[in-house]
């Protein structure tokens, strides 16, 4: 039986919150962001909530049906980067998306707005492509293919509409699911300072 699945809305906002905060909070990436466990414990949400606020207005969440797993998708332009935050020194100075997200999350974080830097400059802006941000699939419930059943259901429409896909997996592990989906690691990875890597990936529509 296939997974049932529906776009979130605003309603849906905490449990899209609470899902990524359970799926994320001992993630490579989310530890490097947040080093202190007991900091990252308070403070994890609050990332995971912009992220939340950032798609629910810009983008499309989907959701299953019984509330286990979500993804955070963004339809990108081409020759836009709107998705992802920090530009160059002008508009740092005049303060971008990165430093507000920082100054909402953790202000004191220098990490916070680095690593939507990083992720910005990673991100390919020469053609218009679906952006897979976020995937969270609750503990417990994780290596039953939903996460597998929410990204197809995008995917089908990508390969109708002929439009391209991207994401950055944050484990070598999770490369391998995303590989037998279509996505091929792009060649270069996104290594964080004194931390851990990640493996942006680009998916050709079939």
């Amino acid at each position: 039986m296939g997974v049932a699945i529906r776009a979130a809305d605003r309603g849906d906002r905490e449990l899209v919150v609470r899902l990524l905060d359970d799926a994320f909070r001992n993630d490579p990436v989310s530890s490097w962001v947040f080093p202190d466990e007991e900091h990252r414990r308070r403070t994890h949400h609050r990332l995971m909530a912009a992220f939340t606020d950032i798609v629910l207005a810009d983008g499309r969440i989907d959701v299953t049906e019984d509330g286990t797993a979500c993804a955070l998708w963004l339809s990108i332009p081409a020759g836009d980067h709107s998705a992802d935050v920090g530009k160059d020194r002008a508009e740092a100075e005049e303060g971008d998306d990165g430093m507000r997200l920082r100054e909402a999350v953790d202000p004191e974080n220098e990490r916070v707005e680095r690593i939507a830097r990083l992720m910005a400059e990673a991100h390919p802006a020469d053609r218009a492509h679906e952006y897979l941000w976020m995937i969270g699939v609750a503990p417990g419930h994780q290596g039953r293919g939903l996460g597998t059943a929410l990204i197809q259901h995008v995917l089908d429409r990508c390969d109708s509409e002929g439009r391209p896909a991207y994401l950055e997996a944050s484990s070598a592990r999770s490369t391998r699911l995303y590989e037998r989906l279509g996505f091929a690691f792009t060649g270069r990875t996104l290594d964080l300072p004194d931390g851990p890597r990640m493996w942006p990936m680009w998916r050709e529509p079939r």
